[in-house]
């Protein structure tokens, strides 16, 4: 008896026939073809690695000179590659890197730079964190809504808040900005600020703070930056504008310089002396006269033991004298902050130290 075949037998047959031919006609990936990848791969990694020997040479090469093999030097205001032996231009068409703008002043330097602030020591995030600002507008200049303008108020607190992350950044977030206030009453330049900044710093990560105000801290670094820098403020000066009295300063400075060991020179009266002249619109002759009284008195010995304020206002005063310039003892006694009568008895002692010398 002959079974029936089923209806899809002769059917599926067909299609693995068909699909047997199809894989007897692919290639078969043998082991040549695999090493001839290898061998491939293996030349091109040495091409590349004598590509890059042959340019290492070549800069190599560029920085000495072709003739005498000497160091060559970039000359960027003229844009040439010189050799620093024999002086031969090597390249005279090097590329400018710099800003395609000038600027004359630093105002116009700022308005025209299109890069961040630099860091500085003068904040306490060194100038790194961001503001938001207090103008309630948008980038197109419109007003904020109400409901905008609460949003942004909450936003500029909590940016505040995250500013300062712990005690010791809040600490120096006021000390520094205390150093800022006070610096800008005296009119003292950066580069005080910033030095002043610095001291701080170093006693707050020497823990010198504990027992001794913030304002008195921050006082006494200004004024230890302003001798460092030759720009002295008087103590009743920084009494002032500070909120410490001139026993607490004066304690706090003595400790800060032998804790820190900073190397500050004894206040000369000359330094002094641009000031007074410059507030008082004294010429330059009368400048001049003011500094050579000073020097006078520091070859014979006056000035040891007195004050260099008194000292330089006394030689203020004497100059104009001499100069035929109509200033009072009042007027210098308000810009220098000394009484009349240390001025008199000083510009005395300044005028005999003139006449020995004239005499001797």
């Amino acid at each position: 008896m002959v079974r029936p075949v089923p209806a899809g037998y002769f059917f599926r047959l067909l299609i693995l026939y068909r699909q047997r031919r199809v894989d007897a006609h692919q290639p078969i990936m043998s082991d040549t073809t695999t090493t001839r990848t290898y061998s491939t791969d293996a030349k091109a990694r040495d091409v590349t690695s004598r590509e890059s020997e042959r340019d290492e040479r070549q800069r190599e090469e560029e920085q000495f000179c072709p003739e005498c093999s000497g160091q060559l030097v970039h000359d960027s205001e003229h844009g040439e590659t010189v050799c620093r032996e024999c002086g031969l231009v090597v390249e005279d068409t090097v590329v400018d890197r710099g800003p395609e703008w000038r600027a004359f002043d630093s105002a116009e330097r700022d308005s025209k730079s299109r890069v961040g602030a630099p860091t500085t020591k003068m904040m306490h995030d060194k100038g790194l964190s961001t503001n938001i600002g207090w103008q309630n507008k948008d980038a197109y200049g419109k007003s904020l809504s109400p409901r905008q303008r609460e949003q942004m108020q909450r936003l500029r607190t909590w940016n505040e808040r995250f500013r300062t992350r712990d005690s010791k950044e809040r600490n120096l977030k006021q000390a520094l900005g205390e150093i800022d206030r006070m610096a800008s009453a005296l009119g003292l330049p950066e580069n005080v600020r910033e030095t002043a900044s610095v001291i701080y710093r170093r006693a707050l990560n020497d823990d010198l703070l504990p027992g001794r105000s913030i304002e008195g801290v921050a006082t006494a670094s200004l004024y230890a930056a302003a001798r460092m820098a030759g720009t002295p403020r008087s103590l009743d000066e920084l009494e002032k504008v500070s909120r410490v009295d001139k026993m607490e300063l004066t304690r706090t400075y003595r400790y800060i310089v032998r804790e820190l060991k900073l190397e500050i020179k004894p206040a000369d009266p000359e330094q002094y002396v641009p000031r007074f002249a410059s507030e008082l619109g004294l010429s330059d002759e009368a400048e001049r006269q003011a500094r050579q009284l000073l020097r006078g008195a520091k070859e014979t010995g006056v000035h040891s033991g007195k004050s260099p304020v008194g000292l330089a206002a006394a030689a203020v005063y004497a100059a104009a004298l001499l100069t035929n310039e109509k200033v009072t003892q009042s007027e210098v006694s308000t810009v220098a902050d000394i009484s009349e009568v240390t001025i008199r008895n000083r510009y005395k002692e300044l005028l005999e130290v003139q006449d020995g010398n004239l005499f001797a």
